[in-house]
């Protein structure tokens, strides 16, 4: 193999020293925009904006203008440092010790947006001659925080100009503890309810002149949670109903009180619609919770990637490299796949997780090298179909 011109671990502490917290670009996407001009990609930074929201900075950077068009994506916003006091080095350090890469990012997830540009970089150094198609990368700012100015309107900025993906990888990290464990082939769906049930306050002695809604919103909760959505199916696990809140919000013990609120959501997988559950909810707090506001978003519906094609190259190039054969899953939460399944297959495969969002974020040096050429490999077997 022809040598490439980036070092994959030089570009991630380059980008982990970018103090990129939602929203704040921090320099992650000028530093990575210019590497990749540096390469021949044609970059374009997006930035998009919605009332009630922060403005995000996105990256979709191209090379080649031919189909098909592989694409990388990922994101350079990271979350909050926490307790900064708690770590034991600089969170925005970038600091390599005994093989370790720690840093905020450093799994979740510019390491892995690093091991992108170098797998390409390589990739296009072997291939001086040409080849018959494009890679790009999508990179968002916006991936932790609400995705409303990030990859959702990326696409919709492609599609308003003629660009297309016709496969994906997201680079999140699908190792539960050593790489090679898993790819991801699909999400659940999540949809979160708040609901308040309304009473009338009034003093405890005389509850004839009041309504209390605690016991309404009891019984509302047990019948959503006391449900057995289903016992999941050959790609899925089962659905779940979860209680993330009751509040009442009445520190006096002889009041009863106006209103009490709960939350809830549920992570559903194709057994179920978003339709036919919100209607189900409804339902329920109609028969249960009396007067009462219900507020319903689902923020994403469930995919799956059928195993085959796209799964396959990346679980080869896997084994290859590693000696390991992944699990096809689609466990865990949800990333910005449930965005790009809309134009094209998509499947995430990155580092291990064990340490994302935690203090001392950490990734392997040997797992981001090996990372890379596992990317590499991929782009080889899908650009020799």
């Amino acid at each position: 193999m022809t040598d490439a011109r980036i070092d994959a671990l030089d570009l991630a502490q380059g980008l982990i020293r970018c103090p990129s917290v939602t929203p704040e670009e921090g320099g992650a996407l000028a530093l990575l925009a210019a590497t990749l001009d540096g390469l021949g990609f044609v970059c374009h930074r997006l930035k998009f904006s919605e009332p009630g929201t922060p403005d995000v900075d996105n990256l979709y950077a191209r090379f080649g203008t031919g189909a098909p068009n592989f694409c990388f994506a990922g994101h350079t916003d990271v979350v909050p440092v926490g307790d900064e006091a708690a770590w034991t080095v600089d969170p925005f350090g970038a600091n390599v010790r005994d093989g370790v890469l720690f840093g905020r990012g450093a799994s979740d997830m510019k390491a892995a947006v690093a091991a992108f540009v170098a797998a390409a970089d390589g990739f296009l150094a072997g291939r001086q001659a040409g080849f018959d198609g494009s890679i790009s990368l999508l990179i968002t700012g916006d991936e932790e925080g609400p995705a409303i100015n990030g990859t959702v309107k990326v696409l919709d900025w492609m599609r308003e100009n003629g660009e297309s993906i016709d496969a994906c990888i997201v680079g999140e990290p699908t190792n539960p503890t050593r790489l090679g464990e898993m790819v991801k082939i699909g999400r659940r769906g999540s949809m979160t309810g708040h609901l308040t049930v309304l009473g009338a306050q009034g003093h405890i002695a005389y509850p004839h002149l009041a309504d209390n809604p605690i016991p309404r919103l009891l019984a509302t909760l047990s019948a959503l949670d006391g449900r057995e959505l289903d016992r999941g199916n050959q790609h899925f696990q089962a659905s779940n109903l979860e209680i993330t809140t009751v509040d009442v919000g009445n520190p006096a013990t002889n009041v009863i009180p106006a209103a009490a609120r709960a939350s809830f959501n549920i992570r559903f997988n194709t057994e179920q619609t978003a339709e036919a559950l919100e209607a189900w909810i409804r339902e329920t707090c109609d028969a249960h919770a009396g007067s009462h506001d219900l507020d319903l978003i689902c923020n994403s519906r469930p995919f799956l990637t059928p195993p085959g094609g796209l799964s396959d190259l990346v679980a080869n190039a896997v084994e290859a490299e590693l000696g390991v054969a992944p699990e096809l899953s689609t466990t865990g939460g949800t990333s910005d796949a449930r965005f790009i399944k809309d134009m094209c297959p998509v499947v995430e495969f990155g580092l291990v997780g064990q340490t994302m969002h935690k203090v001392d974020e950490r990734c392997r040096v040997e797992d981001m090298a090996a990372l890379s050429r596992i990317y590499r490999a991929v782009l080889e077997a899908y650009f020799d179909r």
